[in-house]
């Protein structure tokens, strides 16, 4: 699981980035995190191949998921559950 994302897990810089840091942590889900405001290459690179032009980002077994709002009707809907097994 990969969550590219505006700063670090510790301290995002973005209320968006901030919620899919919330929402991965309360799931318990292990991820890791690339800052895309450390690297304007990765930031355009990453709306390039997922053809979705905001941040954050999630990835799950290479494939891409969705973004905030993706996120936040995931765990609304029980999908995260599902998906990690932690029904």
């Amino acid at each position: 699981v990969v969550l590219f994302m505006k700063g670090p897990p510790a301290s995002p810089r973005c209320g968006f980035s901030s919620t899919a840091v919330q929402i991965l942590n309360f799931h318990g889900v292990e991820y890791v995190s690339r800052d895309v405001l450390s690297n304007e290459d990765l930031r355009e690179g990453i709306k390039n191949f997922s053809s979705w032009p905001t941040v954050p980002q999630l990835f799950i077994d290479g494939e891409f998921v969705g973004g905030c709002d993706i996120m936040k009707q995931m765990h609304s809907d029980g999908e995260f559950e599902k998906t990690f097994g932690k029904e």
